[in-house]
């Protein structure tokens, strides 16, 4: 009976000690709750348009101090749906990184509401020597005759979205990649204008930063603008030619003054205004 109480009372303090930890347990589950949500990610890289399955997806817990847009919390809100651009490994999966409902995949569930798929034919010149990546933005460029039939370079498109280099819609790499084909996302008009374009002349790619969205409005590279000084000592000779022409001119005798059909009798009065008196001895002559 005497080793009865001190073992009580070990039972009581290990009952109180497990109560204990599965309260603080409970709590800091509590407070993990409250402090974080369930987000749906990415177990692996995941390519644009790929249609997603439960093994390419897991739910993990985000803090609600960093909160996103529109998160999805269920793979159930994911199951075979088309993403619509690249997600990395544990990035959150968001609603408007999903193609609408009924996409197959493929390049088409990348195409936003409205816009077209046209492809451009490059050449490593013409391609921004490979830089030109998926999701980057180019201007459209083409070069032909104007109305007069002289060569100019002007920038008919801007701000064009790169969907595709070759047959590839998606890069993870930012190494330039020499292809003979860009597809870019348009509407139908620049469609029209970009099939139009490569029809009378040779298209060109402008690579342009990621953040700039202003618009450009230029007049076109001409010929003249190539070489400005032949352009200027061209101008300067018709100047000077002009200049020539209206200067009063010296007369030098007295034929030039003679108009044409004139008869000798019209010439006397100038011709005797130019007569010079000699004397010779006592002879006087006019000559």
């Amino acid at each position: 009976m005497r080793n009865a109480r001190p073992l009580a009372m070990i039972a009581i303090s290990a009952l109180l000690g497990l109560a204990a930890v599965a309260f603080a347990a409970s709590w800091l589950q509590s407070q993990e709750a409250a402090d974080t949500m369930q987000v749906l990610v990415a177990k692996r890289d995941l390519p644009m348009g790929t249609r997603l399955q439960p093994d390419m997806l897991e739910t993990i817990h985000w803090p609600t101090a960093a909160p996103i847009e529109s998160p999805l919390t269920a793979i159930d809100q994911a199951y075979d749906r088309v993403i619509n651009m690249q997600v990395l490994r544990g990035e959150p999966l968001l609603k408007n990184k999903l193609a609408a409902i009924g996409e197959i995949g493929g390049l088409s569930s990348v195409l936003r509401e409205g816009q077209r798929a046209v492809t451009v034919k490059v050449n490593e010149i013409m391609g921004v020597a490979g830089f030109a990546l998926p999701g980057n933005f180019v201007d459209v460029m083409v070069n032909t005759p104007d109305g007069q039939d002289n060569p100019i370079s002007k920038i008919v498109i801007e701000r064009i979205k790169v969907l595709a280099v070759a047959q590839d819609v998606a890069s993870s790499e930012n190494k330039p990649r020499v292809v003979n084909a860009v597809t870019l996302e348009v509407t139908p008009q620049q469609a029209e204008k970009i099939d139009l374009a490569r029809s009378v002349g040779n298209l060109s790619l402008v690579l342009r930063s990621q953040v700039d969205t202003e618009s450009v409005s230029t007049e076109g590279a001409r010929k003249n603008d190539l070489l400005p000084s032949s352009g200027t000592n061209a101008a300067d000779s018709r100047a000077q030619t002009k200049q020539a022409l209206s200067r009063p001119r010296m007369v030098r005798n007295a034929q030039e003054l003679r108009p044409t059909g004139s008869t000798n009798n019209t010439l006397k009065p100038y011709a005797s205004a130019m007569q010079t008196e000699v004397i010779r001895g006592l002879k006087r002559t006019a000559e």
